[in-house]
Parts: structure tokens; C-alpha cells; sequence
């Protein structure tokens, strides 16, 4: 009998002016399934099917300066082929405003997406 337990995250979730708009640029420029609320992508998927791999869950001080004061949220995406992954980000005008590396940990950068929402790109050791 299962004990009730926690296995990964199921989804996140994100409030936007044009979900439509904000789901299809997700897709363009960082590639994975990503969809408005109740449709499917253009491909037919509801859900994106991740690699298994290191999660981080973490809580910041209300008066963190890691992220902008206005965010409640930061969603960090783990990644393969940051540099190549920044390029193209670059090279489709979106800036790249934090780049860091620590030890045993990864490689960081800080984009934000087409509303403003922070997002970390995490390659890790």
C-alpha cells in the first residue's frame, strides 16, 4: 500500500494576458511542450514528457534580491547546451541578464519570458 508520498511535480502554472501567446513562445524558444490551459499544443500534446533528473524546491526570503521584488515565482528550467541555448535565446533578441557558475553545482543564466516572468536556466555539474 502506498504510503502517500510526494513523486515529482506535476505542473506549473502561470497566469498571462494572451496564454495562447505566452505557451507558443515557450515552444518556439526554449522547445518543450507547453500549452494554454485545456488545449493541447499544436502537435496534439497536453503534457511534456521531461528527463528525470535533479529538482530543486526551494523558498527565498520575501526580501531576496535573487529575483525581481515584483515576482512571487521563478521557475528554473534544467538544461543541456546552455551556450548553444543562449545563442539562439541572443540571436531571437531576448536577453540574457545573469549569467553564474558555482562549483559542484552548475552553470546558471536569467532570461525572462515574453510577459516578463523570470526564468533560470540551470546546466548542472
Amino acid at each position: 500500500m502506498a504510503e502517500g508520498k510526494v513523486l515529482g511535480i506535476g505542473g506549473v502554472f502561470v497566469r498571462s494576458g494572451n496564454p495562447a501567446a505566452l505557451a507558443e513562445w515557450y515552444r518556439e524558444h526554449l522547445g518543450f511542450v507547453v500549452t494554454e490551459s485545456g488545449q493541447p499544443d499544436p502537435d496534439g500534446n497536453y503534457v511534456w514528457m521531461q528527463d528525470a533528473g535533479p529538482t530543486v524546491y526551494s523558498f527565498f526570503r520575501a526580501n531576496s534580491d535573487y529575483f525581481a521584488e515584483d515576482r512571487q515565482v521563478m521557475i528554473n528550467l534544467r538544461v543541456e547546451g546552455l551556450d548553444a541555448l543562449l545563442a539562439r535565446l541572443e540571436n531571437a533578441g531576448i536577453a540574457v541578464s545573469h549569467r553564474e557558475e558555482m562549483d559542484g553545482v552548475g552553470r546558471f543564466a536569467r532570461i525572462h519570458d515574453a510577459d516578463g516572468n523570470p526564468l533560470e536556466l540551470w546546466e548542472p555539474s
